[in-house]
């Protein structure tokens, strides 16, 4: 079966020719479906799980636009915006665009808090075309009169879901009610609850409808598995599972940063190297984590939530559900950190006993029930447990001031 190429899609050549630099040579199916009928000024409500490519889908359409039109000619206007939810995806969204407009005379800015916001201003102060921001530091800027929207030529909302799970729909309306209306808009989600369709069709004029696998779907190239343990054994089972070398970049969920810091320091003090991000932390420092996992220094990232959609690493082998989350849709956008690209993945899941309601949501949501492994030496955490508990009783003191907790499973296990 032939299959489409960029080019067949009608996108100019220097776009062409930054995706040949890529060595991207087809289309994912959502970008199939939106870039024509974005080419033709459309509305999009584009519904996919995420890792299938929606950045592309909407970020070519709008460089190409913004290529053939006039400038604005009027300082701290940009004429496309994107909104994000989170400071990771704002920065992965604008490279995006950078990457693609390397031909072209097009020039991205990213905005968003954690940081000071001096170097924002100033990279305002230079005409920029597109800008990717999250919401409440946009509103800041605008408060400030170092943003005006006056001459918005398009509107993107990415990852609409997870703004509006994160608080920030008072701030959107805000944004919503400075922009023209004569504009073109993209509304991009992995999941559709009833706010997000609400919002949408308060925001999109006559749309195309793209739904490129079902809501809530998991990606199809991820092995989903579920592991029942006690949750006093999971850590055990965790040094267990990242004996295998197979596992060459593992992304591990947490429900709390206090957890993600706890995990990731143990870790490393078995001799495994980690990094935590979290809200807690600053913005270098998540930047800084993600650089080390990106580029092989460190082989485990130990994560919250707040990151499930930030992250955007190629080769995540495995993605690991230290604790499974408690909110069902948040389980399709962690194991989506996986299998991008058309890749291949594994997700692990680790599910207590006061966890089993949540796993039922999750299986309601997903459609699926997710497959028990019991095909590994994973499923005794006692063995593992009696080689990590001689393994750190071997370590000289100088090399950490870790000792096994009395509580931290080995006794329980060797009953």
């Amino acid at each position: 079966m032939n299959k489409t190429t960029f080019a067949e899609l009608g996108l100019i050549e220097p776009l062409l020719r930054a995706l040949s630099g890529e060595k991207y040579e087809f289309p994912t199916p959502i970008q199939a479906e939106a870039i024509p009928h974005l080419l033709a000024g459309k509305d999009l409500l584009g519904a996919a799980q995420t890792g299938t490519g929606k950045t592309a889908a909407f970020s070519l359409p709008i460089l190409q636009r913004l290529s053939a039109g006039k400038i604005s000619g009027k300082r701290n206007s940009p004429r496309a915006l994107i909104l994000a939810p989170t400071r990771e995806l704002a920065n992965q969204v604008c490279e995006s665009f950078k990457t693609y407009s390397r031909y072209l005379k097009i020039t991205c800015a990213a905005v968003y808090g954690g940081v000071p916001m001096y170097s924002q201003i100033r990279a305002l102060s230079r005409n920029v075309d597109v800008l990717v921001a999250t919401p409440g530091r946009l509103l800041d800027l605008m408060n400030q009169r170092h943003i005006f929207l006056d001459c918005l030529e398009v509107f993107t909302l990415d990852e609409a879901d997870r703004m509006l799970d994160m608080g920030f729909i008072d701030d959107i309306k805000k944004i919503i009610a400075k922009i023209p209306d004569n504009r073109q808009t993209m509304f991009f989600s992995a999941t559709m609850p009833g706010e997000a369709s609400q919002l949408a069709a308060r925001l999109l004029k006559d749309p195309i409808h793209i739904k490129v696998n079902p809501i809530s779907s998991t990606a199809v190239k991820v092995e989903q598995k579920v592991l029942f343990v006690d949750r006093q054994d999971k850590e055990a089972l965790l040094f267990s599972i990242l004996e295998d070398a197979a596992i060459n970049r593992a992304l591990i969920f947490t429900r709390t940063k206090h957890k993600a810091n706890n995990i990731a320091q143990k870790l490393n003090r078995n001799m495994v190297k980690a990094e935590a991000i979290h809200g807690n932390k600053s913005q270098s420092a998540r930047m800084q984590a993600l650089r080390k996992f990106s580029n092989g220094q460190v082989r485990v990232l130990v994560a919250t939530d707040v990151a499930s959609r930030g992250i955007d690493v190629k080769d995540i082998s495995h993605v690991i559900n230290f604790e499974m989350p408690n909110e069902p849709e948040n389980y399709v956008h962690r194991i989506g950190r996986t299998a991008r690209a058309g890749a291949s993945g594994i997700a692990i899941s680790f599910c207590d006993s006061e966890e089993r309601g949540f796993l039922g949501s999750i299986e309601r949501i997903t459609k699926s029930i997710l497959p028990v492994d019991e095909s590994h030496a994973w499923h005794s955490p006692a063995a593992a447990a009696s080689r990590i508990k001689a393994e750190f009783n071997r370590r000289p003191a100088k090399r950490g001031n870790f000792r096994p907790r009395r509580n931290y499973g080995h006794q329980r296990a060797a009953r």
